[in-house]
């Protein structure tokens, strides 16, 4: 499939987005190392501590009071989901999921890429009723981490890989997205869904108006997420309702849409998100403590599962589709890219890191399974990373200057 570049955005927009999201993911890479080290070190115990430690305030009927774990869980990943969001709702207006024709591979190794780790998982847990609540762990593509590793590759993967393996991430965040909002809501209170359902229609509101200032969107957008956390959903969610009522028409008729507010407010947040907030997410999440384990515990059902489901499944899923698509004529090959490089990407999207761990989080509430889910995690997407590494590394030579932008055009 020939990916191109709209008429709406230059291509440097594309070429910043991927040096932010390999940037970012370097940083997490630190994060989660520097968390695994503390958690098995004689710091541990105050790390634990500072996670638990409850923050909040009450005002009247309004009580906000969370451990610091949940602060970041819900709130400070609530901002990660609106950028999420805002991507999404971008690239399918304004970008490379914009037509049927551009959305095909990397829509359908998507499908793909969530139905057989979930499958994998599923079967490795059918004994184990208690854990097949964790079936959407293994589905998810961590796109800062999987754009790092490709970053470290240069010019030997060809920038239309990079836009593929981008573009199936984005299909798969809205997967995770949907699965949270349809299998991972509590109990819901009818009170705050309501009010959570009536400011978002006045946020919607705002946009039929033509109100082009990201103030009073953002503003209602905080009392949204408030009512949601309340709801029983998500609190992450109220991000990505957020991102779907900013605007993405031109505050000057005489400007191109890069001057919205979608892109603007996406400009912002890129980089706060890819250098802070993901990574004091992983910081929080990847630390789990070694003491005791071994490689049994490596294989009891949910680490098992989440691990194989990650390596093998997001493989076999990613690339299993992708290459029936092509071969069926549906959608081409990425151009300058051999299937072996698709077989490549298609094993980088096994690091499920950031969505995975909180998904995890989401679908189990003890310690102990909890910890068995980051084991899983870590295990298939540093197996996902360097395994991928190396065979996109052996796959071919650099590309050459001249192919590399026409790639980009």
């Amino acid at each position: 499939m020939t990916q191109q570049a709209t008429p709406h955005r230059p291509v440097s927009f594309l070429q910043a987005f991927l040096r932010s999201e390999a940037m970012g993911g370097y940083v997490l890479m630190a994060a989660a190392l520097v968390a695994l080290i503390i958690a098995n070190s004689p710091a541990a115990p105050a790390y634990f501590d500072v996670l638990g430690t409850k923050l909040g305030f009450e005002a009247g009927p309004v009580v906000l009071k969370e451990t610091v774990l949940h602060w970041i869980n819900d709130g400070l990943m609530a901002v990660f989901f609106l950028l999420v969001g805002l991507e999404i709702k971008r690239e399918v207006m304004d970008g490379q999921l914009r037509g049927v024709g551009r959305i095909v591979l990397p829509g359908v190794a998507a499908v793909g890429g969530m139905m057989v780790p979930a499958l994998i998982y599923v079967l490795i847990n059918l004994g184990s009723p208690e854990t097949l609540r964790g079936w959407a762990i293994p589905a998810a593509t961590d796109i800062a981490f999987a754009l790092g590793i490709l970053a470290l590759l240069g010019s030997r993967v060809p920038t239309s890989l990079k836009i593929f393996l981008t573009a199936l991430a984005i299909l798969d965040d809205l997967g995770a997205i949907i699965i949270i909002a349809l299998f991972y809501t509590s109990e819901l209170q009818v009170f705050a869904l309501g009010m959570a359902g009536a400011l978002l229609a006045c946020l919607f509101c705002l946009n039929r108006a033509g109100v082009l200032r990201l103030t009073p969107y953002l503003l209602i957008g905080a009392v949204l997420w408030y009512f949601v956390l309340k709801s029983g959903v998500h609190a992450t969610l109220a991000g990505v309702a957020l991102a779907l009522t900013i605007p993405l028409r031109p505050r000057n008729q005489g400007k191109p849409e890069a001057h919205s507010p979608l892109h603007d407010l996406e400009h912002a947040l890129h980089k706060p998100v890819a250098l802070l907030i993901v990574p004091i997410f992983g910081f929080a999440n990847a630390g789990v403590s070694f003491a005791g384990m071994g490689l049994s515990s490596l294989a009891q059902p949910v680490p098992m599962g989440v691990a194989l489901g990650l390596f093998l499944g997001k493989q076999l899923g990613v690339f299993g589709f992708a290459w029936l698509a092509i071969k069926s004529g549906i959608a081409s090959l990425p151009r300058h890219a051999t299937m072996k490089q698709v077989y490549g990407v298609s094993m980088l999207c096994g690091i499920g890191f950031t969505m995975s761990l909180f998904i995890g989080a989401l679908a189990f509430t003890d310690a102990a399974t909890v910890d068995a889910t980051k084991i899983g995690v870590l295990t298939g997407s540093l197996l996902s990373a360097v395994l991928g590494f190396l065979l996109l590394r052996m796959s071919g030579a650099p590309a050459a200057d001249g192919a590399s932008s026409e790639a980009a055009r």
